[in-house]
């Protein structure tokens, strides 16, 4: 069924009156708004907030795509995704549609395929069925298909997506799996192109094609590829931005591989509660060249006891890690390696910190103009002669407790 054609003359459609402006291939036009009925619309499938979801529904049922046919199991199904990724954002979402109904207008394509506006339409579903009145979203309707505008609609919808309105409750996980689908696996867009839909510059989302990268390689690490919904239920979004900006550190191709092994392998056991802190204070190992070595030798070894537990599990699941995790020698292991680096660091820190505040009081002493002195009035050389006095008593001080 055409929206446009079929939906206007069954009175599905009813034209608001109204108009929105898109920018479809950089051309900037005003589009009429309609009000359609809620039997004739449909989730896509294709959004990105809901990237995990959908990748954890296929894995599940063992399908590679969902089924339309039945689209009122298929909205169903989709419907529970939109409300669990987020119950607050939508409850809070429902609540002023209740209040002043729908203020910002969806984006439909013309077979009512839903571009922008899921959630709205979510909320409308649940006020349909509470009160038993039939709604009507409100959106543009465009006479395109997904199959031949393929990129087109995943630009624009990027570009609604990210819009300041729908910022809220998106998922860094489903983020980069978005940036890792539409420009790593299917190539539908470049880098400029999802830069110019998200108004980023390139630099940022080339950064965040790494980090979707590295969410590739460690959901291949614990033999899990592209089950992606499990780094969300595993929280390890901030790991991984830490465990990006540490590899970029490291120059050595060997040691950023067992670097990132290592990390991988202590998110997958998980030794400690806060893992984003935990993860954090290996940076400060990464940056100290006394130890960072024999953290990698010793952990390593810890990593490979990790890599014979993951041969006994082929197929890693929410349930396997668990079983993976039940192994408390490895944990204690982990944790035992780590805390004793950490404490290093740390000691080593602290006993460097004087000679760093020398460094620093050297540097300020040398930046001092002294051929300005002969321009001072006799009370600001006293000032300076004051404050001369106070540095020698310090230094007297010092080398005092230098010669204990």
């Amino acid at each position: 069924m055409n929206l446009l054609t079929d939906g206007i003359e069954m009175k599905a459609v009813i034209a608001n009156n109204t108009d929105k402006k898109l920018v479809i291939d950089n051309i900037s036009q005003n589009y009429p708004v309609y009000k359609i009925r809620l039997d004739h619309l449909y989730y896509n499938d294709q959004n990105d907030r809901i990237a995990t979801w959908i990748s954890q529904y296929k894995f599940d049922n063992k399908i590679s795509h969902l089924n339309i046919s039945d689209k009122e199991d298929y909205n169903a199904t989709i419907h529970k995704f939109i409300t669990d990724s987020n119950p607050q954002a939508l409850k809070n979402t429902q609540t002023n549609i209740n209040l002043v109904g729908q203020q910002e207008t969806g984006v439909i394509l013309s077979d009512g395929r839903i571009i922008d506006g899921n959630r709205r339409f979510t909320c409308l579903r649940n006020i349909e069925k509470e009160t038993g009145k039939t709604q009507y979203f409100e959106a543009v309707i465009l006479d395109h298909s997904i199959e031949n505008n393929a990129k087109q609609i995943k630009m624009l919808e990027l570009m609604l997506q990210h819009g300041v309105d729908e910022k809220i409750g998106y998922n860094p996980i489903d983020k980069l799996v978005g940036v890792y689908n539409d420009i790593i696996e299917t190539k539908l867009l470049s880098v400029e192109e999802y830069a110019a839909s998200v108004n980023q510059s390139p630099a940022d989302i080339k950064s965040e094609i790494e980090k979707a990268k590295l969410l590739v390689d460690f959901l291949e690490f614990i033999n899990a590829p592209k089950q992606f919904y499990l780094a969300r239920t595993m929280n390890i979004t901030e790991s991984l931005k830490d465990l990006h900006t540490m590899l970029k550190r490291v120059k050595n191709i060997d040691k950023k591989e067992d670097l990132k092994n290592i990390v991988f392998a202590e998110l997958l056991m998980q030794p400690v509660g806060d893992m984003n802190r935990y993860i954090r204070r290996i940076g400060k190992i990464v940056d100290n060249n006394k130890f960072f070595d024999n953290f990698i030798e010793e952990q390593t070894a810890i990593v490979e006891k990790v890599c014979d537990e993951l041969e006994k599990h082929t197929k890693v699941t929410e349930q396997e890690i668990s079983k993976i995790r039940s192994n408390e020698q490895i944990k204690k292991d982990f944790k035992h390696s780590s805390e004793i680096f950490f404490n290093r660091v740390d000691s080593d820190t602290t006993r460097s910190q004087p000679i760093k505040q020398m460094e620093k009081a050297c540097d300020s002493l040398e930046l001092i103009d002294t051929n300005i002195f002969k321009k001072l009035s006799i009370d600001q050389k006293d000032d300076i002669q004051e404050k001369l006095d106070k540095i020698e008593e310090i230094i007297f001080n010092m080398r005092r407790e230098l010669d204990v």
